[in-house]
């Protein structure tokens, strides 16, 4: 899905605002490309890595040892390894946890065991490993290909290199039953992208360790992109981020771009979602992991008194850290927001669930970090509405306005949904759609039948993951 739009009607001064805080500021003449699903976002990135001319980049959050990309790419280090046979420069920026964060997931922490596996591969791409600060979470997840050069593309979603595209699957829930996303950015936007990854490189935590780096020693200092990639669409972009305060000093502007005081810490994203919310005119279509922290579900409880339909698309098995929080009464203010959510007509707590084998249905765990305003701005990236996320991980999130590409993003999300094509209807009428087709198909999972139409089904505020 291509969502250039024309340029009289991206030109639109956006009604949602942009924040003027974060490293980056907005990029205007970038082509956005959503990739929905695991399967069409990693064949599209694959598809990319074969077609590099020059480099290409990754941060790595989770990665899980039987992970495959799709079409017989193989595992993620196969596409690599070719990558640099072909004479680019490949990088990868791993995440390190801590103890405290060491049962998070799965993933590659420069073990001697992950060590060993990539001498015995003869592995030639260049890694460090890079820890959050304390208890946090190196959490972003992007592809950089042919940084700098013409063909300069960057990919920008929250799905996790692992075999369920996801770290705390439920039980039983196969490949098939996640939901998640990326956006693909080409254009100035994706010369921020190449920022962020210097910046990161650069003062990556472990560079200097014994263990920190593969194929380069730790040593080397790479250049800042000193100017912008050239346009190549209509839509407005920003890079977002969370960064934790003390974790990178270096405020090397991006092209363009102001000084930052990286030192301090960066809450772009937490700006982003409070502006956008506010500004909402007519409808917000939230899919996310979390359920927003109560700072964000306020201002979506002021949204919906000003009559903006609201649907929250979230994982109808939540983890098992989310039924205890339910529990604690120390950090249960989120649910009770939530409880106060749910008396509006126009807000939607929603799951969906997908046939399984037996002809029955299966929870689809939502691993999703999206939100669609008004049917004209979106964010995407790995940013969660919860406070680790908002105020601790370090994230990214490719946010645009551009009523074209958000308008075929939500068609598509719904069709998936609904089964219905919501093409011939605005935004509201849509979310109105999307209520209905939940409410009956609830009541038809609570008689037994699982002849729905579509995922969708409703869930209920007052008792989400009690």
């Amino acid at each position: 899905m291509q969502g250039a739009g024309s340029s009289a009607e991206v030109a639109l001064e956006p009604h949602a605002p942009f924040p003027a805080v974060g490293s980056y500021p907005l990029r205007r003449g970038n082509a956005v490309r959503p990739l929905v699903g695991v399967t069409p976002a990693f064949r599209r990135i694959g598809e990319a890595v074969e077609a590099a001319r020059h480099s290409v980049w990754v941060t790595v959050a989770f990665l899980a040892p039987g992970f495959r990309m799709p079409e017989g790419r193989g595992s993620v280090f196969d596409l690599l390894d070719r990558a640099v046979a072909r004479g680019l420069d490949v990088r990868v920026l791993f995440w390190r946890p801590d103890p405290e964060t060491s049962g998070y997931g799965p993933t590659f922490a420069g073990t001697p065991a992950d060590r060993e596996m990539l001498r015995a591969r003869g592995s030639r791409f260049r890694a460090r490993w890079d820890r959050a600060q304390l208890g946090y979470c190196q959490h972003q997840k992007s592809w950089l290909v042919d940084a700098g050069q013409g063909s300069e593309t960057a990919f920008v979603g929250g799905i996790n290199l692992t075999a369920r595209s996801d770290f705390v699957p439920p039980e039983g829930v196969g490949h098939h039953q996640f939901h998640d996303v990326y956006v693909e950015v080409r254009g100035p936007a994706a010369s921020d992208v190449h920022h962020n990854f210097v910046q990161r490189w650069n003062e990556a935590s472990e560079r200097s360790a014994e263990d920190g780096a593969w194929g380069d020693g730790g040593g080397e200092v790479m250049d800042f992109p000193a100017r912008l990639s050239a346009p190549q669409g209509d839509s407005l972009v920003q890079i977002q981020r969370t960064v934790r305060a003390g974790r990178y000093t270096d405020g090397h502007p991006s092209p363009g771009g102001r000084r930052c005081d990286i030192a301090a810490g960066e809450r772009s994203l937490l700006a982003q979602y409070r502006q956008a919310i506010d500004a909402a005119r007519r409808s917000i279509y939230i899919e996310n992991h979390a359920l927003p922290v109560p700072p964000i579900a306020a201002r979506i409880e002021g949204a919906l008194r000003r009559g903006v339909h609201v649907v929250a698309l979230v994982p109808a098995d939540p983890g098992a850290y989310v039924r205890a929080a339910r529990r604690d009464p120390r950090r249960n203010a989120r649910f009770r927001r939530l409880e106060a959510l749910g008396r509006y007509e126009n807000f939607a707590l929603v799951g969906i669930a997908g046939r399984n084998a037996q002809g029955g249905r299966s929870n689809v765990y939502v691993h999703a970090k999206v939100i669609l305003i008004d049917d004209a701005w979106a964010t995407i990236g790995s940013c969660n509405l919860h406070a680790h996320s908002l105020y601790g991980n370090t994230e990214m999130n490719a946010s645009f306005w551009d009523p074209v590409a958000v308008r075929a993003l939500r068609c598509e999300l719904l069709a998936g949904h609904l089964g219905r094509d919501t093409a011939p209807l605005d935004d509201r009428a849509a979310l109105r759609l999307y209520r209905s087709i939940a409410c009956d198909n609830l009541r038809r999972r609570e008689a037994g039948d699982a002849e729905w139409q579509g995922l969708v089904f409703s869930l209920d505020p007052a008792s989400y993951a009690a």
